[in-house]
């Protein structure tokens, strides 16, 4: 049983919290850039290379992508032969992580304590969201995705009959992002989750825009792990994988074809990528779920 000591963890979940709100992933920035180019407004191609400059300028002067630093959402791999040793367990070793992160960097804290009545700042944008998976072997995966307060607000879960099938699909996922309009501040990754019960399908969709940009469609292991293209499946080139590959890309298209463009304002990027993830569901059941991501698709992660 290997063993591990939650400063340990805590110390690297503060360094996460740094990474994620000062660099914007590679291949988001690559996306970026491949879309201006596909641009042919001067309007949408200038405000797709400010997304780029405004990265570049965050990256270089270790400033803050954008103000919104995020709601801390987390997932976690913790393997079955690890154990976590000191004062704090893996929760609480996390929270004080992002605790830490935020007051140091100097990070924007957006959360609030009660979500109705009181809304009082808690003061160090905690409590953050933890998803947990148990998988094999000793090792501890971290992965912080901080979410922007504008584009969580245009989520969204339907419980689609089965009849509806992949057109109810494709026009559900559409007809939300294209109602978004520039609120998510696009171009924005769209994440779905197809399958599992309404909270299953709503996390797997958020688990979806950790994928990146670049890459086939894979269904998830059990284990939680999100796809990268690929998985201890093989490659993704199963009928089944490759039906959800080609929704996928019907439904980017669609969404691009709205001419919503960026920041609302018109183009031919509304979308950089479409993601889906699907799990096991009830005979009676459809559930889909969107979650939208900004230009500005944080995330980083660690392993221990």
């Amino acid at each position: 049983m290997r063993k591990i000591a939650c400063n340990e963890i805590s110390t690297a979940v503060e360094k996460l919290c740094a990474e994620a709100a000062f660099n914007l992933p590679c291949d988001v920035y690559i996306a970026l850039k491949e879309a201006a180019v596909r641009e042919d407004g001067d309007l949408s191609r200038s405000l797709i290379s400010q997304c780029i400059e405004n990265a570049d300028i965050a990256a270089k002067n270790r400033v803050p992508i954008c103000q919104d630093t995020g709601f801390a959402v987390v997932f976690v791999q913790q393997g079955e032969n690890l154990t976590v040793e000191g004062e704090d367990n893996l929760f609480e070793a996390i929270q004080k992580g992002i605790s830490l992160g935020y007051e140091k960097h100097y990070l924007r804290k957006s959360i609030v304590n009660d979500p109705l009545f009181e809304r009082k700042n808690t003061g160090d944008n905690c409590p953050a969201i933890i998803h947990l998976d148990i998988v094999e072997g000793d090792g501890l995966k971290i992965i912080l995705a901080p979410k922007g307060g504008g584009s969580e607000n245009c989520s969204a879960l339907k419980m689609l009959k089965p009849s509806d099938g992949e057109q109810g699909v494709i026009d559900f996922v559409v007809n939300t992002v294209v109602s978004a309009g520039g609120n998510p501040c696009p171009p924005v990754i769209v994440g779905v989750g197809i399958g599992g019960t309404a909270e299953k399908c709503m996390e797997i969709a958020k688990r979806a825009l950790l994928r990146p940009i670049v890459g086939a469609y894979c269904i998830r292991p059990n284990n939680g792990d999100t796809n990268n293209g690929d998985n201890n499946l093989g490659v993704c080139n199963t009928p089944l994988q490759n039906k959800y590959k080609n929704l996928e890309q019907k439904i980017l298209e669609k969404i691009n074809e709205s001419g919503v463009g960026a920041q609302g304002l018109g183009g031919k990027t509304t979308a950089l990528a479409v993601h889906i993830e699907t799990h096991p569901t009830h005979i009676a059941c459809l559930p889909v779920a969107v979650a939208i991501n900004c230009h500005v698709a944080r995330h980083s992660e660690v392993v221990l």
